[in-house]
């Protein structure tokens, strides 16, 4: 039987029983919904400057394209440097603990975006403030994003891991989708340093309300050497990297996109991508444990990369959006489709540290992007960049191909060694 153990003063006041089936719908989804709001706040302050950073970087500060697009990068750098520790810390000192230090990091950051926006008039010392203040909103991400769903899965159970990460995508992808066109109206009427100011408040508002929340218990045990589970959870990390470069593409450079072919509303296409891949988290988030999560990202995955070719050959903004819509909606499953084979592959005392590994190559794609999409533009245009995502985007439909045969293969024994008990995954 597995033992637990209290190892905060907040889990030894009130923990949560690890949550079963019997639990009702309602119960489950409130429980959730709870968690999941502190990654919409973090979110939500990503998505504020998504859209006008790098028009202030390259306008207003006079630097070039490839800059840019590295100002967005950075706060992705920070995030994959971070992710493996922040994993093993959601294990070891509990989610809560590690939502609340990514609070404490998003207040930082937006200190340091405000100081940025001040400090304009001295282009290289704001750039420097920016970056700085993108590093820490990158191990913001990766302690809220990691922090929550394994706080989501400590009170709703493993049972519904895939809701649990599904929910966190709405949050994740509904804040970014809303953070955009707010930050260009905060932007548009007062100016970029309201975007810092907004930045910081809505992170501090937020840490009371998570200081109050209970925490969850910390599974004890032996845990896996974290060889071990990056060895099992790393091709499929993989396969969301190549899946994740497309909405790198579009949360880059988008705006520099339409700006080069003269349209307007660029946030619009980040809002039509958010919007849509909400929608189908809301309306198809179940399909995943009935159909499984490789058929699930397979399918995405292609779809995805249709979506990236309707941007690439693009040639009004009206296409561009369709495009970007397409894309959203196949890359919403994405993430908690193979995330949920991923998890299964490992104990559930170092499923945080799962989750950190294979958030990382979302990271790594994210982080990659900007530079790497910044020098093919130089040489191709815009409209390249997408092609390529494409590309990779079909490739994580192979790879997805490949781990659903070679998981098969691993069942079948265990299969017909006990028809009526199929081996799920889990250890």
């Amino acid at each position: 039987m597995r033992r637990f153990q209290l190892s905060s003063p907040e889990i030894r006041q009130a923990p949560y029983p690890m949550a079963d089936a019997s639990r009702s719908s309602s119960t489950v989804l409130l429980s959730i919904l709870s968690t999941v709001a502190f990654t919409f706040i973090t979110y939500l302050t990503i998505g504020l400057s998504l859209a006008v950073l790098p028009s202030f970087v390259h306008t207003r500060l006079g630097f070039g394209a490839m800059l840019a697009g590295l100002a967005i990068s950075t706060q992705y750098v920070a995030t994959l440097l971070s992710r493996p520790q922040v994993g093993r810390m959601a294990d070891a000192k509990g989610p809560k603990r590690t939502v609340m230090t990514g609070l404490n990091m998003c207040i930082v950051s937006g200190t340091l975006l405000l100081l940025g926006a001040l400090a304009s008039g001295l282009p290289w010392l704001s750039l420097g403030l920016v970056f700085l203040a993108r590093l820490a909103l990158g191990c913001a991400e990766s302690c809220v994003g990691t922090g929550a769903i394994a706080w989501g899965m400590g009170q709703v159970g493993h049972t519904h891991t895939a809701r649990v990460i599904s929910w966190n995508g709405v949050a994740t992808y509904g804040a970014l989708a809303a953070g955009a066109p707010l930050g260009v109206l905060i932007a548009h009427r007062c100016g970029f340093a309201a975007i810092g100011a907004v930045s910081l408040l809505l992170p501090l508002a937020a840490l009371p309300l998570a200081r109050l929340k209970r925490a969850t218990v910390v599974a004890t045990g032996e845990r896996s050497p974290f060889r071990t589970v990056a060895a099992r959870v790393v091709p499929y990390g993989i396969g969301l990297a190549l899946g994740s470069i497309g909405f790198g593409c579009i949360a880059t450079f988008i705006t520099l996109f339409y700006a080069a072919h003269g349209w307007d509303d660029a946030a619009l296409a980040l809002t039509l991508f958010g919007v849509v891949f909400v929608g189908v988290r809301f309306i198809f988030g179940r399909t995943i444990p009935w159909l499984g999560g490789y058929r699930v990202a397979m399918a995405s995955l292609a779809i995805e990369a249709i979506g990236l070719i309707a941007i690439c050959l693009a040639n009004d903004a009206r296409m561009a959006g369709v495009g970007a819509a397409i894309a959203g909606l196949g890359f919403s499953l994405v993430f908690p489709a193979l995330g949920v084979e991923a998890v299964h592959r490992v104990p559930e005392h170092s499923r945080g540290s799962a989750l950190g590994v294979y958030s990382v190559f979302m990271d790594v794609a994210m982080a990659v992007t900007g530079p790497l999409g910044g020098w093919i533009a130089s040489g191709m245009g815009y409209n390249a960049i997408y092609g390529f995502a494409a590309v990779a985007a079909m490739g994580a439909v192979l790879l997805a191909l490949v781990l659903q045969a070679q998981a098969a293969r691993e069942q079948a024994p265990a299969a017909a060694g006990n028809p009526a008990c199929p081996e799920t995954g889990d250890d």
